[in-house]
C-alpha cells in the first residue's frame, strides 16, 4: 500500500502537465516581459469573460512603468542597502525561526511517542500519515484566516501556541513513565503542535 500511496503524488504533476498548455499565460507576463498587449488583452478576456478590461491594463502598465524605474540590486547590494535593513531583519528572522520552531524534531520522534502510547506496530504508519494530514488542512485554514486576521497576528499566534505545546510536550515525555495516560496527551499535543504549526508559520 505505502509504494501506491507514495506513487500517488505523481498524479496531481500528471494532472498538471496534461491541464497546463490549455491554461493562458499571466497577462501581466505578456504585458510586461514579452510587451505584447494584443495576446494581454485576449488572456484577460480568457480568464475574466468578455467586457472592458481597460483599468486591469492600467494597472499592469503602471506596474510596467514602475518595475523599469526600479534598479535590480544584488545580494551584496541589499545586505548594505539601509533602506532595506529592516525588511532583511524581518525576513531572516522569520526563516530561522521557521527552521528552528522544533516541527522537523516532533516528526522525528513522533513514531517513538506513539510506539511508547502502546499503539499497535501496524498502526504507527497510519498515525503519523493523520499528523501529516493535520498540517495539510491546518494550511489549507490558515489561507482562509490570513485574510481575517492578517499574517502578524498568525504568526504570533502559531509560534506562542506552539512554545506552549512545546513546553507541555516535555513535561508529559517526562512523567510518562508515572502516569499511563501522559502517553496519550503526548499523541494529542503532537497533533496540536503541528496544527498550530500550519496555520501559523
Amino acid at each position: 500500500l505505502w509504494p501506491w500511496l507514495l506513487a500517488s503524488s505523481g498524479l496531481s504533476a500528471l494532472v498538471q502537465l496534461v491541464t497546463l498548455p490549455f491554461f493562458p499565460d499571466s497577462p501581466s507576463y505578456l504585458l510586461i516581459q514579452k510587451g505584447n498587449e494584443e495576446a494581454c488583452r485576449k488572456a484577460i478576456r480568457k480568464l475574466w469573460g468578455e467586457g472592458d478590461h481597460q483599468a486591469e491594463i492600467d494597472d499592469i502598465v503602471k506596474e510596467k512603468g514602475a518595475m523599469t524605474s526600479t534598479k535590480t540590486l544584488r545580494v551584496l547590494e541589499v545586505i548594505k542597502e539601509r533602506s532595506l535593513r529592516w525588511q532583511l531583519y524581518i525576513l531572516m528572522t522569520v526563516m530561522t525561526t521557521l527552521q528552528l520552531c522544533g516541527i522537523n524534531a516532533i516528526y522525528f520522534y513522533s513514531f517513538e511517542v506513539f510506539r511508547t502510547a502502546k499503539f499497535e506496530e501496524y498502526l504507527i504508519p497510519y498515525v503519523s500519515l493523520g499528523v501529516g494530514l493535520c498540517e495539510c488542512l491546518s494550511s489549507i485554514l490558515c489561507s482562509t484566516l490570513i485574510d481575517r486576521f492578517g499574517r502578524k497576528v498568525l504568526l504570533w499566534g502559531g509560534y506562542s501556541l506552539m512554545g506552549s505545546v512545546l513546553a507541555l510536550l516535555t513535561m508529559t515525555l517526562s512523567l510518562q513513565h508515572r502516569f499511563f495516560w501522559m502517553h496519550y496527551f503526548s499523541v494529542i499535543l503532537i497533533f496540536l503542535f503541528v496544527v498550530f504549526y500550519g496555520i501559523g508559520p
